[in-house]
């Protein structure tokens, strides 16, 4: 990769495009490199700290509290910060990647919250992400405004959501920007660039820079996290405790450590979220190995589910016992097409929010504006004038160890359709993020990585307990790639096949198919050493 800019120690590798001077300035670039400095190399012990701890899973170390942290856990006087200004009331939260038009309707949604989000639902693309960073820094600005050359109108209104952002996981890398040869922790230049432009922006506007903490596995990933928060905070000169961050709860191993992370972050803490999707994609894959624990057609595990309601009922007690606010988990639906239909996949959703509602939750997240009055209806109805229901406690839970992983309940062996089905969005999601598109409308759905991430684990696993033979995994295939490309004449196909190969075909399971298709197929052109 040839270098195209170079900034003190940070290499811009990535082609210029328009105002990306604006983002990329040498102020930025070395507040970023500081960053790199200060915690690139625990990041790097964290992840062989993952990876050692995925093997002792693999060969049957069983998952439980930490007894070193149980003194965090009996304490009951600590407490998180106070809500920061505009995350008191956050009963309906939309989520979506920062691409402009869909910044101003998801702003102006009547949503309390909007997560701009540089993870699940953006495929990193060199252009996504510093465009990305731009449509923050005008919607703060109300710059954001703009006319399509259709003629269709995206204007602000006056009082738009509050912005939280969600940058990439621990795991990924930035290969357009690099360090003595080696790509920069993502996590690093999403937070970096947003942090440096927008924090002292946000705090004239009277709100803050607020953060999602994506894929955290244990309560050492949340304090590095809070170190970089303190650095980031000093070296701006802004008062420590400004920053404020949700964590998703999005991992197996972090729902054994929720008070644990809480802690960790407690003057930065904005509260825990139920992010259910990959807390699935996370469960198959570190048990992916058991019998015990192969799952049906993932359309028919719900939040019902015992070892789901196990989860979030948890979630709610952890976050309300510490004064955190406990966010509930995305309804993807897009309320469209034929009457009927919108009308049960309202319904389907109401259901879904009065659950969440009725157990304590303090908001919920939509993947699309239509779905914001149903979610503020149903939380309505329970809140009143409460801008959350911190005080209810839920001193009734009790959550044991075996309580999260109780998936014999919910085991069974996968249908015809089920198997198609998670073939068929995995192929259809792998294609267009190659294209550079993270959100996906699929099957009535606006569909992420997560959902992807679940369908092929699901695959790998049905596959190597025999719930389902090769062949007709291949069949599909076949018949899917035929299908996509029928439908879609621009498709890539042979780089679809391979990811999906690689994914969920071979002999051992990739982490993240992230990864692996940001490496080989999207940056398109050789990778910096790392």
């Amino acid at each position: 990769m040839t270098t195209l800019a170079t900034t003190g120690r940070v290499q811009v590798l990535g082609v210029p495009g328009d105002r990306h001077e604006e983002v990329l300035t040498p102020e930025a670039l070395d507040f970023i490199g500081r960053l790199d400095a200060a915690f690139a190399a625990r990041r790097f012990d964290l992840l062989t700290e993952r990876r050692r701890r995925s093997a002792l899973l693999r060969g049957g170390t069983p998952l439980d509290f930490s007894r070193a942290t149980k003194p965090i856990r009996n304490d009951p006087d600590w407490r998180v910060a106070r809500p920061a200004p505009g995350l008191t009331d956050r009963r309906v939260e939309i989520t979506g990647p920062p691409e402009r038009s869909m910044a101003v309707n998801a702003l102006n949604s009547g949503a309390q919250v909007w997560m701009a989000d540089f993870e699940d639902a953006t495929s990193p693309t060199w252009e996504n992400i510093v465009r990305g960073q731009l449509t923050l820094i005008d919607a703060i600005d109300r710059r954001i405004d703009f006319t399509t050359t259709s003629g269709k109108e995206y204007r602000l209104t006056d009082r738009p959501a509050t912005i939280m952002v969600r940058p990439r996981g621990w795991h990924l890398t930035e290969k357009h920007l690099a360090i003595d040869d080696r790509p920069v922790p993502a996590a690093f230049v999403d937070f970096g660039l947003y942090f440096f432009h927008c924090a002292r922006r946000q705090i004239d506007a009277g709100s803050g820079p607020y953060f999602y903490l994506p894929k955290l596995e244990n309560r050492y990933e949340a304090r590095l996290w809070n170190d970089v928060f303190l650095l980031a905070q000093d070296l701006l000169d802004i008062p420590r405790g400004t920053i404020r961050a949700t964590v998703l709860i999005e991992t197996i191993t972090a729902a054994f450590e929720m008070e644990e992370i809480l802690y960790e972050l407690r003057e930065h803490s904005a509260g825990l979220n139920a992010g259910r999707w990959d807390y699935l994609f996370s469960l198959i894959k570190n048990f992916a190995h058991r019998p015990d624990f192969v799952l049906p057609d993932r359309a028919t595990v719900t939040m019902t589910a015992p070892f789901m309601r196990a989860y979030t009922e948890l979630l709610v007690r952890t976050c309300h016992k510490r004064g955190a606010h406990a966010i509930g988990g995305m309804a993807a639906q897009i309320p469209g097409g034929e009457p009927a239909a919108r009308e049960a996949a309202l319904a389907k959703v109401r259901l879904d929010k009065e659950r969440e509602a009725e157990d304590g939750f303090d908001g919920s997240w939509v993947a699309h504006p239509g779905l914001v009055p149903v979610c503020r209806t149903v939380f309505d109805e329970v809140l009143g004038d409460r801008p959350h229901q911190l005080e209810r406690t839920r001193d009734d839970v009790h959550i044991t160890a075996e309580h999260l992983v109780a998936v014999r309940r919910t085991a069974g062996r996968p249908t015809p359709e089920g198997v198609r089905d998670n073939i068929a969005v995995a192929l259809r999601y792998y294609d267009a993020w190659l294209r550079g598109q993270g959100a996906v409308a699929l099957n009535g759905l606006m569909e992420d990585a997560a959902t992807a991430e679940i369908a092929r684990v699901q695959i790998w696993q049905w596959l190597k307990h025999r719930a389902v033979d090769r062949e007709t995994v291949l069949g599909l295939l076949d018949e899917e790639l035929a299908t996509l490309g029928a439908t879609y004449p621009w498709a890539q196909l042979d780089q679809v096949r391979d990811l999906f190969e690689r994914t969920a075909l071979g002999k051992e399971l990739p982490a993240f198919f992230t990864t692996e298709a940001y490496a080989r197929h999207l940056v398109g052109r050789p990778a910096v050493r790392g």
